[in-house]
């Protein structure tokens, strides 16, 4: 019963994440908070909506991933200069849309296929290194119960750095937290996508792509992310037609 509990909690803490992060990133883009403007305290917003610390700063991260806002250690919580970037307004109306989630992983393929190949034949020893660990540490809060979404980008930005072109990282970054449905902060991290035999599976597609990068096989390495890519559209149009 407590670990059904627990599973429900989780449930709905992304839901009311979302919320809070909508709302603000709305009062953001209707000017109500400009560039450079300090946003009220954790506390503070904690009052305001009414939910917990957790729900807030998952929110506050959704914000940060998508490069809306800036938390400043010692300083508090800003708006970001670019909060009103093309990619930024990809997370305005129409987020929580299947079809969106299916343009997202459009884009990833065309990104992420070509990294996996170029960090197959460039990465270092030490961008090996830490491919392997945030695999190992997907696998690690998997096993725990915990959400594995920030380790899943974590993996998959550590693939893109390992390119040695900046602008791969830096695409991945700006797409943020829409880039791993099972983010906690992800608008498409519903409870069907946060199962554990579903990012269990995740895991062997990474383990897919890890190994071939550090068997230095490009063809194979983009193989293993087309196959990744491709499984988690596959489940997506189900989705959709599930709604229709």
């Amino acid at each position: 019963m407590a670990l059904q509990e627990a599973g429900a909690e989780r449930a709905r803490k992304p839901k009311l994440a979302l919320v809070v992060a909508e709302t603000l990133r709305q009062r953001i883009g209707a000017g109500e908070f400009v560039p450079g403007a300090k946003l009220p305290s954790e506390a503070k917003l904690t009052s305001v909506f009414g939910v917990s610390r957790t729900v807030i700063r998952e929110a506050i991260a959704a914000l940060a991933a998508d490069g809306i806002v800036e938390p400043r250690q010692g300083a508090g919580l800003y708006v970001m200069a670019n909060a009103a970037s093309t990619f930024s307004a990809l997370g305005g109306a129409g987020t929580h849309k299947i079809s969106v989630a299916l343009n997202v992983l459009e884009v990833r393929m065309g990104i992420e296929i070509e990294a996996a190949g170029l960090a197959a034949v460039r990465r270092s020893s030490s961008q090996e290194a830490e491919m392997r660990e945030t695999f190992n540490e997907f696998g690690r809060l998997l096993e725990q119960g915990t959400p594995t979404g920030r380790t899943d980008f974590a993996f998959h930005r550590s693939i893109a750095s390992a390119t040695n072109n900046p602008f791969y990282l830096e695409v991945l970054e700006a797409l943020g937290s829409r880039t791993i449905p099972c983010d906690v902060a992800s608008p498409w991290g519903t409870e069907s996508v946060l199962t554990y035999d579903y990012q269990a599976g995740l895991h062997e597609e990474h383990r897919a792509i890890l190994n071939a990068i550090c068997d230095q096989n490009e063809d194979a390495a983009r193989e293993a992310m087309r196959d990744h890519l491709s499984r988690s559209q596959q489940r997506y149009r189900q989705r959709l037609d599930e709604q229709n």
